[in-house]
């Protein structure tokens, strides 16, 4: 049996000052020690500037490529095992949490293809959860020349800041008494009551995004990239704890951000059903791969894993969408070819008009699919006030959504300062983890 415990702080808000504190729900930065610091993190940082952005305000960030909750370990260990510090097991002890905020690694100048928008107020504030916190903004340039007019970008030297930035700021608390403190208690598959063995078992299938043969572009569980990972069981706590970190390459819309792993919902409702509807047996975390015999060795792996563990059903979510939706239903299949029921969660692909087959692979066996929204719904937004980033970047730079011009359309950037785009460009937009609030409803 192993118990994580999360020590929670509600962040109220956010403001710079003479020292890193935290007192009655007001987090202070000092500016210039925190810009020294991020500066100090990568020899490969140039130029760095830290901006606060609440929420009902009148900012666009662009372009953003990474989003962490702020947290810290009181016993010392590393809050990422094998990325921020020392390789240790996750999943267990204590933690302390920063809530309502979050720390955003955002590019000074140039974006990406996995990089997406966020806006803090407007008609735009409701297409990504981020709108809804308290964002830290480090707004960082570097010489990684190698790949600076690239489309795809590992982004190394933004990403690794935001995760030791984040460990930086809980520091503040590491003295204080959380505000309210949440357990997780994850049972050995053999070791449950009778009450909870009668329940249907249910386990979760995690396909983080996994395709980029080559390095630096992939989510990392424990530091290690998940495109040379085989489908393996999972305590779900290990997720919540800091042991797998968002990739660089999925189009943002259906990105997870390391935030999302950290809060993952829907292990989080899980638990809330374990030995009331359900008796939760775990995850099974896979991935997403490249050639079809990956892929089915993939889908082999999850099959015979959920039927090992006597699961009754299963929930399959996929981080992405187009390639990855064949690893999705074929996992699916596999898992209703061995008597485990499925419902799948995913956004989908339809088209601008919603006309087109929303995953790429379908199946008759697919059946229960919940969708998250549609990546290629588009999205008129007025000018912000401020930006924090480059607007330009949203055209220039590949993003998934953005374009520099349609002959119909006209650029995504227009000279007003106004947008438009496709829902692909929206920061974690479709919250395939469970934030979600948008779906597809049948006429």
């Amino acid at each position: 049996m192993k118990t994580l415990k999360l020590g929670n702080f509600d962040v109220k808000d956010v403001i710079f000052g003479e020292e890193l504190k935290f007192k009655d729900g007001v987090l202070t930065i000092n500016k210039d020690d925190a810009i020294k610091f991020i500066k100090d993190s990568d020899e490969h940082i140039t130029n760095c500037d830290i901006e606060i952005a609440k929420p009902g305000e009148s900012i666009r960030i662009v372009p953003v490529k990474e989003a962490v909750e702020p947290r810290i370990r009181p016993d010392g260990r590393a809050v990422f095992p094998g990325v921020t510090g020392e390789l240790k097991p996750a999943g267990e002890g204590e933690l302390y949490c920063l809530k309502g905020m979050s720390v955003l690694g955002v590019g000074m100048h140039w974006g990406s293809f996995g990089d997406g928008l966020i806006d803090m107020g407007g008609e735009g504030q409701k297409y990504t959860y981020f709108g809804s916190l308290i964002n830290v903004c480090l707004v960082i340039d570097t010489d990684e020349e190698f790949e600076r007019y690239e489309q795809q970008k590992k982004n190394h030297a933004i990403r690794w800041a935001s995760h030791l930035f984040a460990e930086y700021l809980a520091k503040s608390v590491l003295e204080l008494e959380p505000d309210y403190v949440e357990e997780f208690t994850f049972e050995s598959v053999r070791d449950r009551d009778e009450k909870t063995e009668a329940l249907p078992s249910v386990v979760l299938v995690m396909q983080p995004q996994s395709q980029m043969e080559e390095m630096g572009y992939n989510d990392l569980l424990y530091g290690w990239d998940l495109n040379h990972f085989i489908p393996t069981f999972m305590n779900p706590n290990e997720v919540l704890d800091g042991a797998i970190i968002s990739g660089s390459f999925m189009p943002a819309s259906s990105k997870w951000s390391t935030y999302d792993m950290q809060n993952f919902p829907t292990i989080r409702e899980l638990y809330n059903e374990h030995g009331k509807s359900i008796n939760f047996l775990g995850v099974i975390m896979s991935n997403l791969n490249v050639s079809l015999e990956q892929k089915e060795r993939s889908a082999i792996f999850v099959a015979n894993l959920a039927k090992a563990l006597g699961a009754d059903g299963a929930i399959v979510t996929e981080e992405g969408y187009g390639n990855p939706d064949t690893d999705y239903t074929r996992c699916i299949v596999a898992l209703e070819d061995v008597g485990v029921k499925v419902v799948g969660i995913s956004n989908e692909c339809t088209g601008r008009d919603g006309a087109s087959q929303p995953l790429v692979v379908m199946n008759e066996k697919a059946n229960a699919l919940v969708s998250t929204g549609n990546v290629s719904e588009l999205i008129e937004l007025p000018p912000a006030a401020k930006v924090i980033g480059e607007l330009e970047s949203l055209a220039r730079d590949g993003l998934s959504g953005g374009w520099a011009g349609d002959e119909i359309l006209g650029p995504s950037v227009r000279e007003d300062g106004s947008i438009i785009m496709e829902n692909n460009a929206m920061f974690c937009g479709d919250q395939i983890a469970g934030w979600s609030i948008k779906t597809v409803k049948e006429f």
